[in-house]
């Protein structure tokens, strides 16, 4: 069942001119910032070889390419999720969902699901990308694959997020708004976070920092800790949305 919600909810994206529309401007971008890595990487090629131990195109335009592109999914993603409870709301079909034969939970990770569907097409497109070089050089396969890990747990976070503030109001540009905000809060919080490790106090605001735990993905470092903060800050919000539609349900 939660296979066939994701589907639909695939589908309802892709039969939206919004989805194509942000399919199409965000691969123009993206590969606008792509040529124009790859041109500083050609234009600092002479300087590179006069160095014992050189950076790669990897660093120079893959870890780059990842990088803004989670800037501009931050901008995206609460286009895409702001619809996917708060549409239902306003539209009144909210109590009919809840006599569907399906929990709460299937509802939930169905919508979410559908969402990563869409972000997984987008993100295939963008691997693309990275990929086309080795037609002409080598890649660090390492430092590739921890970067498009990062990547996708932080859409995977971010769509999270998104979900939980649609289902808090009926109005689908509140919570555009909403989620954008709170995205961008955890995004520049890891500014607070290197205050407090200045002034050698608690850490909180940098563990909390969404930024924070992406950069050593981008500089090819894995480490299980920040896999588990995106792990449990996904989980958390798909919870919080999950209790929510609950509190909604005794209501009706």
């Amino acid at each position: 069942m939660i296979g066939t919600i994701a589907m639909r909810e695939l589908r309802s994206l892709f039969l939206s001119p919004l989805a194509w529309c942000i399919l199409a401007v965000a691969q123009f971008i993206l590969g606008f910032l792509f040529l124009a890595q790859i041109e500083e990487y050609l234009a600092l090629q002479p300087r590179l070889a006069m160095l014992e131990n050189p950076i790669g195109v990897t660093d120079v335009v893959v870890s780059p390419l990842f990088a803004n592109a989670t800037v501009l999914l931050l901008l995206v993603i609460p286009l895409l999720t702001m619809r996917l409870v708060s549409e239902e709301r306003r539209a009144g079909t909210l109590p009919l969902l809840f006599s569907a034969p399906v929990s709460l939970t299937e509802i939930v990770l169905g919508k979410y699901l559908g969402v990563m569907a869409f972000l997984g097409i987008l993100l295939g497109l963008l691997a693309l990308m990275p990929l086309s070089l080795l037609f002409a050089g080598n890649l660090d396969f390492g430092t590739f694959a921890a970067g498009l890990l990062g990547l996708l747990l932080m859409l995977a976070a971010f769509a999270a997020a998104g979900l939980w503030v649609s289902t808090l109001t009926a109005q689908p540009t509140v919570a555009a708004v909403g989620s954008f905000g709170m995205l961008l809060l955890l995004w520049i919080i890891d500014w607070a976070g290197r205050a407090v490790a200045d002034s050698g106090q608690s850490g909180v605001f940098a563990y909390l920092s969404l930024q924070r735990h992406y950069q050593a993905m981008l500089r090819g470092i894995f480490d299980t800790s920040d896999v588990v903060y995106y792990l449990l800050f996904i989980t958390v919000f798909v919870v919080f949305s999950i209790r929510r539609l609950d509190a909604d349900r005794l209501q009706h």
